[in-house]
């Protein structure tokens, strides 16, 4: 073991879509068994995070060289169709709609069993250690041109 993280990424691409597979414990849920809502954020992170990953960026934040950098959100939105339970395997849907200079658009959606849960959309920009939004880097950008749709899938 090298103690370097798995840079390959969970889930997979179907198309221009990535596929992240979870599974929802116990402690997910709230006292009725149904998913808390915070929780569809987190769920949306880790499906952006591998969505990363499995296009070749091992590395979300930027700690070494002239200087420090991470993504981070300028905006969620979150709907909310239906809920998630104990026990179910739900796949979040990842898909890049936009890239800007500075900035990465994405729609992600969460279903169980083919049937749509939560719907939502982020922009995710890079900025420095003290908040000043910086430019995506050119190896990066290059990377997730390929995977950009603008179809609504």
């Amino acid at each position: 073991m090298t103690g370097k993280s798995e840079a390959r990424g969970f889930g997979r691409f179907e198309g221009s879509v990535h596929i992240l597979p979870i599974r929802i414990y116990y402690e997910d849920t709230d006292l009725s068994g149904v998913v808390y809502h915070a929780n569809y954020l987190r769920y949306m992170e880790r499906g952006r995070s591998e969505f990363f990953r499995r296009a070749g960026i091992a590395r979300l934040a930027m700690l070494d060289g002239s200087e420090a950098t991470a993504w981070t959100l300028r905006k969620a939105t979150l709907e909310f169709l239906k809920p998630a339970r104990a026990d179910d395997l739900i796949e979040v849907h990842t898909r890049a709609t936009a890239l800007s200079g500075a900035r990465m658009s994405a729609d992600q959606k969460i279903f169980h069993n083919g049937e749509l849960l939560t719907r939502g959309s982020v922009d995710a920009c890079i900025i420095t250690l003290s908040g000043k939004p910086r430019r995506i880097p050119d190896e990066i950008r290059r990377k997730l041109l390929p995977l950009l749709s603008m179809t609504s899938g």
